[in-house]
């Protein structure tokens, strides 16, 4: 029993004895840390002295620099009332310098002046002597010697300008020549198409001898069945192994045509077969003329026509102008419209276009009021032709003026066109006649002409002039009114030349 409170006092104190280790523990920590506290509020003080130190520094240099400033400001000032007092100064002597200009201006303007006028003085006065001079050497007054100057140097100037404009006009129609010659050559040469002569007669060659009979038919009632029928007269003895159709209607003989085509090829000939055919021949007409005009569209290389364009284009096919026809002349000018495009550096398809439908008026104008290029135009206006091509159309005869070079090549391809040999027939010899005598009246009108002579059918006019009446220098004058009076006075196809003559001959007899 007395082990268990032994044991408990000696639990007791070794308790005390770790209570006391961790109170001496406790306490050296605490007095560490308080040493250190000591170290670091004693380091802080330093770093507050030493910056406090360094502000005290501080606000001495920036009194300082304030005095400086002040120093400098008071400086400046003293500066600029110095600069404000020379500038006074400079405005001062710069006013001064400028009314001591002024007067010196003055003074030199008013010297300057009466000087001119001295010298004006003494000019005018020896101008005076020199001329009364002159006048008395020349024997001439001034107004007699200006007029004289006057007129030598008008004479002068007039002949000057005259051989300027020969030189001009040769070389450019050298050069003109030269070149239309090698662009219509290569456009020709690039349209191979053959000659022809319309007229009003069919020839339809016969498959066998036999056939003359059938067509005549007994007491002659087939053939008056046809031409009863169709208004055709049908020869058949005028050419061996043909038959002829003749009449002044194209349409009228081409169905005729058709129809007797047709006949032969059946072979059955009577007039119920007649009947029949025609109607077929009549009822075919219109596919016959949009085929026409497909086909020559296609020919002329030109696509994207309206459907109405077409079929009034191939209604050209029955039409002549002087014995060509009229669809041919048109796709032959497209062609030779393209190649003089071609080579010139114009618009080629607009050209082609143009050509190609500049006569497409006359298809209707027996329907439609008006000129032929002008009912074209607007034909064309209205189906979607654009502005060139319906100007190029317009203008092809001159009733409007031409505003695309494309409308001027359509010019030239339809005069080329009409004007290949062979295109065209002439006129009849009286017209011819009469035409040229009024060209040689016109000329031979103008004063100073002798005689005149209208040479290469109508193509070129020679004039002979009065050597006493005209000079050599009126010669280009005479040339281009005769041509001007010719232009205004006369309706021709192409270019007359105008070629005036002035000879001078003189003979002596010795003996």
């Amino acid at each position: 029993m007395e082990a268990g409170p032994i044991a408990t006092v000696i639990g007791l104190l070794g308790a005390c004895l770790v209570a006391l280790i961790l109170v001496l523990v406790a306490r050296r920590e605490a007095s560490a840390q308080r040493s250190r506290a000591a170290e670091d509020v004693s380091s802080i003080k330093q770093d507050a002295r030493a910056l406090l130190a360094d502000a005290e520094r501080r606000e001495r240099r920036v009194a300082e620099r304030e005095q400086a400033v002040d120093v400098e400001r008071v400086q400046v000032e003293e500066l600029e009332a110095k600069a404000r007092a020379q500038a006074e100064e400079a405005a001062e002597a710069r006013r001064a310098s400028e009314r001591l200009r002024e007067s010196a201006e003055r003074d030199a303007e008013r010297l300057t002046a009466e000087t001119e006028r001295a010298a004006a003085a003494r000019l005018a006065e020896a101008e005076r002597r020199a001329l009364a001079e002159l006048e008395q050497v020349s024997g001439l007054s001034v107004d007699d010697a200006r007029a004289e100057l006057t007129r030598r140097l008008l004479e002068q100037a007039q002949n000057d300008a005259a051989a300027q404009v020969r030189r001009a006009e040769a070389q450019a129609r050298r050069t003109a020549d030269a070149r239309a010659r090698r662009i219509v050559a290569t456009a020709l040469q690039r349209t191979a198409v053959a000659t022809s002569a319309q007229s009003a007669i069919t020839v339809l060659a016969l498959p066998s001898d036999e056939m003359k009979g059938r067509i005549i038919g007994k007491e002659g009632r087939n053939i008056r069945a046809f031409e009863a029928l169709t208004g055709v007269n049908v020869l058949v003895d005028e050419q061996p192994d043909s038959v002829v159709l003749s009449c002044f209607d194209p349409e009228r003989r081409e169905v005729a045509q058709v129809a007797l085509e047709a006949l032969m090829a059946d072979g059955r000939i009577h007039p119920q077969r007649i009947e029949a055919a025609y109607a077929e021949a009549v009822a075919g007409a219109d596919e016959r003329t949009e085929t026409a005009g497909h086909d020559a569209a296609e020919r002329a290389g030109v696509t994207g026509l309206h459907p109405a364009l077409v079929r009034t284009l191939g209604r050209l096919r029955l039409r002549t102008s002087y014995g060509q026809n009229v669809l041919e002349h048109v796709v032959e000018s497209a062609l030779l419209a393209a190649g003089v495009a071609a080579e010139t550096g114009a618009d080629v398809e607009v050209a082609r276009r143009g050509a190609l439908l500049h006569d497409i008026g006359k298809a209707l104008t027996a329907e439609v009021p008006g000129t032929h290029a002008i009912v074209g135009a607007d034909l064309a206006r209205r189906h979607g032709e654009s502005d060139a091509v319906v100007n190029a159309i317009a203008a092809h005869h001159d009733e409007v003026a031409p505003e695309t070079v494309e409308a001027v090549l359509v010019q030239v391809a339809d005069a080329i066109s009409a004007a290949r040999p062979g295109a065209r027939r002439g006129d009849e010899l009286d017209q011819y006649v009469e035409r040229m005598d009024k060209l040689e009246q016109l000329v031979t009108a103008h004063a100073g002409v002798r005689r005149a002579l209208a040479m290469s059918a109508g193509r070129e006019v020679r004039v002979v002039v009065e050597p006493s009446e005209v000079d050599d220098t009126a010669l280009p004058q005479l040339a281009v009114a005769i041509a001007r009076h010719i232009e205004s006075d006369l309706t021709y196809p192409g270019e007359i030349k105008v070629t005036v003559v002035r000879e001078i001959r003189a003979s002596a007899t010795a003996g």
